[in-house]
């Protein structure tokens, strides 16, 4: 059978869509997971001891067997998670509340929505999801999934205003997603099952890698061992953080745990006396739950402020006082900051304490990644 000139250009057309955006712009990027450095996959233990946080990060993956990383499903994501045509007024994006610039957050207290409503909560930094303990998502935890949750802010009558049934048209309408589901799915078919799926592979591969922690961990065996491109701050900040109090050190690294520094669960860091925001205990209706809130990831959290569910610390000096004087009893609230006599446990740091840490949480800034064109706009 000979070729006509229109199915030549078809056929052109969908080469092409695959490896670039309409303006030129490259989508065809290493997305799979081959790359982790060793440290992501093993645990971060001196000899035999036991400290919570130093697991491997790769032991609490939430991706499910349903739905690993490809090449391809990452790259549709990418196309999706940029793309405005998928709220009301064609004016707001995934992206739009989760800069890479801001470590995938905002710089904003709340973000502004299609409609210029604001969001209930401040926009959690996306870095590092992957390695959330129980793979739930919001601050509230009230998606099972990420794949749940990357189709709830389309529905959100604030953020994007839409419906599934005008999100799955919107993709439809658009021809240069065609070889793009194709290439990821084996047909052009557009459902929110594929929608989600794509979403959700890219935002797992937003895996810190490149920070100078990363650096410095590849070249010891163990995280308490002093990191050589560390200084002598920032290695005292590190001991801070991940060793527990016997060890002289804050335990920081029983909320923020592995070398993803990334929680597991929702907890109460003694915001408020009374329960101001129900978090968890919202979705749960437990009592033990009220006034929890799921525990993101520190990478990138230098260029993340404000910071907390509410956004309510403008930098990292006033998150680490809260930590040293200002925790409130609640009773939710996380089990190490409990005195044992029914009052809190503040930390009480030092000026020099307090520089330090703020020096070692710098070091999780990952200036390659909020830079890389793998996870920008694709430019449709």
């Amino acid at each position: 059978m000979s070729l006509t000139r229109p199915m030549l250009f078809a056929a052109a057309f969908a080469l092409v869509a695959c490896t670039e955006t309409e303006e030129g712009g490259e989508l065809d990027y290493e997305y799979a997971d081959a790359s982790l450095p060793q440290h992501y996959q093993e645990s971060g233990q001196t000899g035999n001891m036991m400290a919570p946080g130093f697991d491997a990060a790769i032991d609490f993956d939430n991706t499910p067997a349903d739905n690993p990383i490809t090449n391809n499903g990452a790259k549709l994501g990418r196309v999706l998670f940029y793309d405005t045509d998928l709220s009301q007024n064609r004016t707001i994006s995934c992206a739009s509340c989760h800069v890479q610039e801001f470590g995938f957050s905002d710089d904003e207290v709340l973000s502004i929505g299609f409609d210029g409503g604001l969001t209930g909560r401040h926009s959690m930094g996306l870095t590092n999801a992957r390695f959330y303990g129980n793979g739930r998502f919001f601050w509230d935890q009230r998606a099972e999934t990420l794949e749940a949750q990357v189709l709830m802010p389309m529905q959100d009558p604030v953020e994007m205003g839409m419906t599934l049934e005008e999100v799955v048209e919107r993709v439809e309408e658009d021809e240069r997603y065609a070889p793009l589901f194709e290439a990821a799915y084996g047909s052009d078919v557009v459902d929110t099952d594929r929608i989600s799926k794509s979403i959700a592979q890219f935002v797992r591969s937003m895996v810190s890698t490149t920070s100078r922690y990363d650096e410095g961990r590849a070249e010891v065996s163990a995280i308490l061992d002093d990191f050589p491109n560390f200084t002598a701050e920032e290695n005292a900040g590190k001991t801070l953080f991940y060793a527990p109090p016997p060890m002289g050190g804050l335990g920081c690294a029983h909320c923020h745990g592995t070398d993803a520094q990334i929680g597991i669960g929702a907890i109460s860091n003694g915001l408020d006396a009374s329960v101001t925001d129900e978090g968890f205990g919202s979705v749960t209706g437990a009592q033990a739950d009220m006034g929890t809130f799921k525990v993101p990831s520190l990478r990138n959290v230098g260029v993340r402020a404000p910071y907390m569910h509410d956004g309510r610390f403008e930098s990292l000096e006033e998150v680490i006082e809260h930590y040293s004087t200002g925790v409130q009893f609640h009773p939710s609230l996380f089990p190490f900051l409990l005195d044992g006599n029914g009052g809190t446990q503040p930390l009480n740091l030092t000026a020099a304490e307090k520089a330090q840490l703020r020096a070692f949480l710098l070091t999780l800034t990952d200036d390659a990644m909020l830079t890389d064109p793998k996870f920008s706009d694709p430019g449709w």
